[in-house]
Protein backbone atom coordinates (compact mmCIF):
# COMPACT_ATOMS: atom_id res chain seq x y z
CA UNK A 1 0.00 0.00 0.00
CA UNK A 2 1.28 3.64 -0.96
CA UNK A 3 -0.05 6.57 -0.32
CA UNK A 4 0.50 10.60 -1.21
CA UNK A 5 -0.37 12.61 1.68
CA UNK A 6 0.42 15.92 -0.32
CA UNK A 7 0.11 16.82 -4.06
CA UNK A 8 -1.11 20.14 -5.92
CA UNK A 9 -2.13 18.05 -8.99
CA UNK A 10 -4.80 20.72 -10.04
CA UNK A 11 -1.87 23.22 -10.68
CA UNK A 12 -1.58 24.13 -14.65
CA UNK A 13 1.54 21.70 -14.13
CA UNK A 14 -0.56 19.29 -15.24
CA UNK A 15 -3.20 20.13 -17.08
CA UNK A 16 -1.42 18.47 -20.26
CA UNK A 17 -1.17 14.69 -19.11
CA UNK A 18 -2.84 14.29 -15.72
CA UNK A 19 -4.41 11.25 -16.91
CA UNK A 20 -1.63 9.89 -17.49
CA UNK A 21 0.01 11.07 -14.23
CA UNK A 22 -2.85 9.07 -12.37
CA UNK A 23 -2.33 6.09 -14.40
CA UNK A 24 1.57 6.34 -13.41
CA UNK A 25 0.54 6.22 -10.06
CA UNK A 26 -1.96 3.78 -9.93
CA UNK A 27 0.57 1.38 -11.89
CA UNK A 28 3.45 2.69 -8.90
CA UNK A 29 1.04 1.20 -6.35
CA UNK A 30 -0.58 4.52 -4.67
CA UNK A 31 -3.82 3.82 -3.39
CA UNK A 32 -4.78 7.48 -2.09
CA UNK A 33 -3.57 11.24 -3.04
CA UNK A 34 -4.16 14.01 -0.62
CA UNK A 35 -4.73 17.05 -1.98
CA UNK A 36 -4.36 20.98 -0.33
CA UNK A 37 -5.64 23.87 -1.20
CA UNK A 38 -4.20 27.00 -1.68
CA UNK A 39 -6.68 29.59 -2.10
CA UNK A 40 -10.00 30.66 -3.85
CA UNK A 41 -8.38 30.56 -7.06
CA UNK A 42 -7.32 27.19 -6.74
CA UNK A 43 -10.44 25.80 -5.04
CA UNK A 44 -12.43 24.95 -8.32
CA UNK A 45 -9.86 23.27 -10.00
CA UNK A 46 -9.36 21.07 -6.56
CA UNK A 47 -12.50 20.47 -6.50
CA UNK A 48 -12.94 19.39 -10.04
CA UNK A 49 -10.31 17.39 -9.46
CA UNK A 50 -10.92 15.58 -6.68
CA UNK A 51 -14.36 14.74 -8.93
CA UNK A 52 -13.18 13.16 -11.52
CA UNK A 53 -10.85 10.77 -9.86
CA UNK A 54 -13.67 10.21 -6.98
CA UNK A 55 -12.45 7.75 -3.85
CA UNK A 56 -8.50 8.20 -4.98
CA UNK A 57 -7.89 12.04 -4.82
CA UNK A 58 -9.04 13.71 -1.64
CA UNK A 59 -9.36 17.31 -1.15
CA UNK A 60 -8.96 20.01 1.79
CA UNK A 61 -9.63 23.07 2.40
CA UNK A 62 -7.45 26.12 3.66
CA UNK A 63 -5.66 29.23 2.61
CA UNK A 64 -1.90 28.88 2.54
CA UNK A 65 0.11 31.11 4.38
CA UNK A 66 2.03 32.55 0.95
CA UNK A 67 -1.37 33.59 -0.31
CA UNK A 68 -1.95 35.65 3.12
CA UNK A 69 -3.00 39.23 2.06
CA UNK A 70 -4.77 42.36 3.06
CA UNK A 71 -8.07 40.62 1.97
CA UNK A 72 -7.78 37.35 4.74
CA UNK A 73 -11.02 37.89 5.82
CA UNK A 74 -12.48 37.59 2.33
CA UNK A 75 -10.36 34.45 2.20
CA UNK A 76 -11.13 32.95 5.22
CA UNK A 77 -14.98 33.34 4.67
CA UNK A 78 -14.48 30.98 1.89
CA UNK A 79 -12.71 28.88 3.79
CA UNK A 80 -15.34 28.84 6.26
CA UNK A 81 -18.89 28.71 3.90
CA UNK A 82 -17.13 25.77 1.98
CA UNK A 83 -16.81 24.09 5.61
CA UNK A 84 -20.94 25.23 6.43
CA UNK A 85 -22.05 23.50 2.59
CA UNK A 86 -21.88 19.31 2.74
CA UNK A 87 -18.20 18.93 1.20
CA UNK A 88 -16.08 16.20 1.12
CA UNK A 89 -13.27 17.91 2.99
CA UNK A 90 -11.01 15.43 4.69
CA UNK A 91 -8.52 18.42 6.32
CA UNK A 92 -8.00 22.04 7.04
CA UNK A 93 -5.00 22.86 4.77
CA UNK A 94 -2.41 23.48 3.68
CA UNK A 95 -2.30 26.35 6.11
CA UNK A 96 0.69 27.66 8.78
CA UNK A 97 3.46 29.99 8.28
CA UNK A 98 5.57 31.07 5.86
CA UNK A 99 8.69 33.56 6.32
CA UNK A 100 10.63 32.70 3.90
CA UNK A 101 9.37 34.86 0.83
CA UNK A 102 7.94 37.86 2.53
CA UNK A 103 7.64 39.30 6.24
CA UNK A 104 5.29 41.98 5.43
CA UNK A 105 1.81 39.47 7.10
CA UNK A 106 3.79 37.95 9.32
CA UNK A 107 0.61 39.03 12.07
CA UNK A 108 -2.07 38.17 9.86
CA UNK A 109 -0.16 34.69 8.95
CA UNK A 110 -0.33 34.13 12.72
CA UNK A 111 -4.23 35.10 13.09
CA UNK A 112 -5.36 33.43 9.76
CA UNK A 113 -3.59 30.52 11.18
CA UNK A 114 -4.87 30.80 14.33
CA UNK A 115 -8.67 30.65 12.68
CA UNK A 116 -8.05 27.87 10.73
CA UNK A 117 -6.98 25.97 13.74
CA UNK A 118 -10.06 26.44 15.74
CA UNK A 119 -12.05 25.60 12.05
CA UNK A 120 -10.40 21.86 12.56
CA UNK A 121 -11.56 21.66 15.95
CA UNK A 122 -15.08 22.88 15.64
CA UNK A 123 -15.06 20.72 12.16
CA UNK A 124 -13.03 17.88 13.92
CA UNK A 125 -10.90 17.74 10.78
CA UNK A 126 -7.06 17.13 10.74
CA UNK A 127 -4.80 20.31 9.64
CA UNK A 128 -2.11 20.28 7.15
CA UNK A 129 0.77 22.67 8.46
CA UNK A 130 3.25 24.59 6.41
CA UNK A 131 5.99 25.96 8.14
CA UNK A 132 9.22 27.70 6.25
CA UNK A 133 11.45 30.05 8.18
CA UNK A 134 8.76 30.18 10.94
CA UNK A 135 9.33 27.03 13.75
CA UNK A 136 9.69 29.36 16.52
CA UNK A 137 5.98 31.08 16.07
CA UNK A 138 4.66 28.24 14.56
CA UNK A 139 5.38 26.19 18.04
CA UNK A 140 4.59 28.79 20.31
CA UNK A 141 1.40 29.49 18.78
CA UNK A 142 0.71 25.26 18.40
CA UNK A 143 1.59 24.83 21.95
CA UNK A 144 -1.70 26.77 23.29
CA UNK A 145 -3.22 23.62 21.56
CA UNK A 146 -0.97 20.80 22.84
CA UNK A 147 -3.95 19.19 25.35
CA UNK A 148 -6.50 19.43 22.61
CA UNK A 149 -8.07 17.26 20.15
CA UNK A 150 -5.66 19.02 17.64
CA UNK A 151 -4.64 16.47 14.76
CA UNK A 152 -2.54 16.61 11.89
CA UNK A 153 0.64 16.62 9.77
CA UNK A 154 4.06 18.60 9.72
CA UNK A 155 4.20 18.93 6.16
CA UNK A 156 8.08 18.69 4.02
CA UNK A 157 9.85 18.45 7.52
CA UNK A 158 12.94 19.25 6.76
CA UNK A 159 14.02 20.41 10.40
CA UNK A 160 16.71 18.90 13.18
CA UNK A 161 16.19 16.07 15.41
CA UNK A 162 15.55 18.33 18.02
CA UNK A 163 13.22 20.10 16.16
CA UNK A 164 11.77 16.41 15.25
CA UNK A 165 10.90 15.87 18.76
CA UNK A 166 9.81 18.59 19.86
CA UNK A 167 6.93 18.54 16.97
CA UNK A 168 6.29 15.17 18.13
CA UNK A 169 5.49 16.53 21.39
CA UNK A 170 1.94 16.95 19.52
CA UNK A 171 0.91 13.54 20.02
CA UNK A 172 -1.85 13.60 17.06
CA UNK A 173 0.36 15.02 14.88
CA UNK A 174 2.85 13.08 11.64
CA UNK A 175 5.81 14.22 9.78
CA UNK A 176 5.63 14.57 6.46
CA UNK A 177 8.23 12.86 4.70
CA UNK A 178 9.03 14.28 0.76
CA UNK A 179 11.90 13.75 -1.82
CA UNK A 180 14.55 16.33 0.00
CA UNK A 181 14.88 13.33 2.14
CA UNK A 182 16.83 11.31 -0.80
CA UNK A 183 19.11 14.91 -1.77
CA UNK A 184 22.80 14.52 -1.29
CA UNK A 185 22.92 17.29 1.42
CA UNK A 186 19.93 16.48 3.41
CA UNK A 187 19.93 15.48 6.96
CA UNK A 188 17.53 13.74 7.34
CA UNK A 189 19.00 10.60 6.65
CA UNK A 190 21.47 10.85 10.00
CA UNK A 191 17.96 10.40 12.30
CA UNK A 192 14.94 10.05 10.92
CA UNK A 193 15.55 5.88 12.53
CA UNK A 194 15.27 8.00 15.59
CA UNK A 195 12.09 8.56 15.24
CA UNK A 196 8.82 5.95 15.43
CA UNK A 197 7.76 5.15 12.17
CA UNK A 198 4.29 5.14 12.94
CA UNK A 199 4.51 8.95 13.30
CA UNK A 200 5.73 9.43 9.50
CA UNK A 201 3.82 9.87 6.74
CA UNK A 202 4.98 9.74 3.19
CA UNK A 203 4.21 12.61 0.29
CA UNK A 204 6.13 14.16 -2.50
CA UNK A 205 4.60 18.08 -2.82
CA UNK A 206 3.88 17.44 -6.54
CA UNK A 207 4.81 19.16 -9.03
CA UNK A 208 7.45 20.09 -6.58
CA UNK A 209 10.74 18.56 -4.86
CA UNK A 210 10.91 15.68 -7.42
CA UNK A 211 13.37 13.41 -5.62
CA UNK A 212 16.43 11.56 -6.55
CA UNK A 213 16.46 10.35 -9.93
CA UNK A 214 14.45 12.92 -10.74
CA UNK A 215 15.25 16.00 -9.17
CA UNK A 216 15.03 19.08 -11.03
CA UNK A 217 11.95 17.51 -13.40
CA UNK A 218 8.22 18.29 -12.53
CA UNK A 219 7.33 15.90 -9.48
CA UNK A 220 4.81 13.78 -9.80
CA UNK A 221 2.73 10.94 -7.62
CA UNK A 222 4.00 7.87 -8.94
CA UNK A 223 7.47 9.08 -7.66
CA UNK A 224 6.17 8.47 -3.72
CA UNK A 225 7.96 5.31 -4.19
CA UNK A 226 11.18 6.95 -4.40
CA UNK A 227 10.33 8.18 -1.25
CA UNK A 228 9.32 5.13 0.60
CA UNK A 229 12.26 3.42 -0.69
CA UNK A 230 14.33 5.30 0.95
CA UNK A 231 12.70 5.76 4.29
CA UNK A 232 12.70 2.12 4.03
CA UNK A 233 16.72 2.22 3.77
CA UNK A 234 17.18 4.48 6.25
CA UNK A 235 15.37 2.22 8.66
CA UNK A 236 16.53 -0.91 7.37
CA UNK A 237 13.29 -2.53 6.80
CA UNK A 238 11.75 -4.49 4.31
CA UNK A 239 10.04 -1.90 1.72
CA UNK A 240 6.70 -3.42 2.04
CA UNK A 241 6.46 -2.99 5.77
CA UNK A 242 7.54 0.42 5.83
CA UNK A 243 4.63 1.17 2.99
CA UNK A 244 2.43 -0.28 4.67
CA UNK A 245 3.12 1.39 7.70
CA UNK A 246 3.56 4.95 6.13
CA UNK A 247 -0.08 4.57 4.34
CA UNK A 248 -2.12 3.30 7.78
CA UNK A 249 -0.65 6.19 9.67
CA UNK A 250 -2.04 8.54 6.71
CA UNK A 251 -5.26 7.25 6.79
CA UNK A 252 -5.35 7.07 10.40
CA UNK A 253 -4.50 11.04 10.62
CA UNK A 254 -7.45 11.57 7.88
CA UNK A 255 -9.93 9.60 9.25
CA UNK A 256 -10.09 6.69 6.66
CA UNK A 257 -8.93 3.92 8.34
CA UNK A 258 -12.20 2.48 9.31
Amino acid sequence: MLIDSHAHLFLEQFDSDLDSVITRAKEAGVTHIFMPNIDHSSLEPLLSTCAKYPDYCFPMIGLHPTSVKNDYHQELDIVENALKQPNSFVAIGEIGIDLYWDRTFIKEQILVFERQIELALEYNLPIVVHSRESFHELNDLMSRYKNTDLKGIFHSFTGTYEEACQLLDYKNFMLGINGVVTFKNSTLPHFLNKLPLDRIVAETDSPYLAPVPYRGQRNECSYVKSVVTKIADIFNQNYDIVSNQLAENTLNVFGLNK
